[in-house]
């Protein structure tokens, strides 16, 4: 997401200042003004300048950003924090909008885990408040999907029906999915932080059925692929990781799946949230994953025997 966010800003004629330790991708933007640091305990870089926006892509734990937020409180117009939709209290209703309970660490931690996330996001975006009441964006994406995605839990997709034959598809055809392009999440936070009203977002895309999803997959990649239906109990019984095995897939029995694919995006739209056609994501995240060396260690999905041994079980059961 930096990466998209800086090209995003400069499209539109800002003055960029990277801060960052210097490690991962360091001639990235070798034009750009760089400053190095580490956000907890070295932020002297930052000491005597000003800025009129601020976007933390990366603060997980309340303690570490509070001191960027401290720091920058009269050094900063704007703070725009990148949050998660993660930070509300479970089980999450159909159509949850940002005035929705948030969740709160059951004890005080540091250790970053499915069950922490959430409640530690939830935290720093207390302590972004405390020190800008007035001029802090909230920004809570769900899944951020796209070129440059090390995760593949979207680009597994693109991917696997583009290479054809049978493919595992998971539950119900119709079951609603959600996720956003990264580009055009970028593209919106410049605005937002250039411009926009500060509160908190739900910064997520419209559901659409996974149907449509793997049709439109199969549409830009071409190829032969057929897609077979599976039942979300063969999937549990067969102890098919939801998510992470098996990407956009969390079974319905699940109580996390009432609402995880139908947060309510309303007030980000009314903002100026807009999306490209899902065939522009696609071919991107295709063309970009296509650039990665055949023996690239996938993050996520199933393997091609994992999935086989699924498909053959699958049709035994059917008979």
């Amino acid at each position: 997401m930096g990466r998209a966010i800086v090209h995003a800003a400069l499209a539109a004629g800002h003055q960029v200042t990277l801060f960052n330790r210097g490690q991962s991708n360091p001639g990235l933007f070798a034009d750009l003004e760089t400053l190095h640091g580490d956000r907890d305990g070295d932020l002297g870089a930052l000491q005597g300048r000003r800025f009129d926006a601020v976007i933390d892509t990366c603060g997980y734990v309340p303690r570490v950003v509070r001191q960027s937020a401290q720091l920058l409180a009269d050094a900063a117009d704007r703070y725009l924090f990148v949050s998660t939709l993660s930070v509300y209290a479970d089980p999450q209703p159909a159509g949850t909008a940002e005035d929705a309970p948030l969740a709160v660490l059951a004890e005080e931690t540091e250790e970053i885990t499915g069950e922490t996330y959430g409640p530690l996001k939830a935290a720093c975006e207390r302590v972004v408040r405390q020190f800008f009441p007035e001029r802090a964006f909230l920004v809570r994406p769900g899944l951020i999907v796209g070129p440059h995605d090390r995760s593949d839990r979207f680009t597994y997709w693109p991917v696997r029906v583009a290479r054809g034959g049978e493919v595992l598809a998971p539950g119900r055809p119709d079951r609603l999915v959600q996720f956003i392009d990264v580009r055009d999440l970028a593209a919106w936070m410049v605005e937002q932080a250039a411009g926009g009203t500060p509160g908190a977002y739900n910064a997520v895309g419209h559901p659409i059925p996974m149907r449509h999803v793997l049709e439109t997959c199969r549409t830009v990649g071409g190829g032969d692929a057929r897609f077979t239906w599976v039942d979300d109990s063969f999937l549990v019984e067969h102890e098919v990781g939801a998510w992470m095995e098996l990407p956009l897939w969390i079974p319905e029995s699940d109580p996390m799946a009432v609402g995880f694919f139908s947060f309510d995006n309303g007030k980000a739209v009314t903002a100026g949230l807009a999306f490209r056609p899902l065939q522009e994501t696609v071919r991107a995240t295709l063309e970009w994953a296509n650039t990665r060396p055949p023996d690239h260690a996938w993050r996520t999905g199933l393997t091609a025997e994992r999935e086989r041994e699924l498909l053959q079980e699958w049709h035994r059961d059917a008979r």
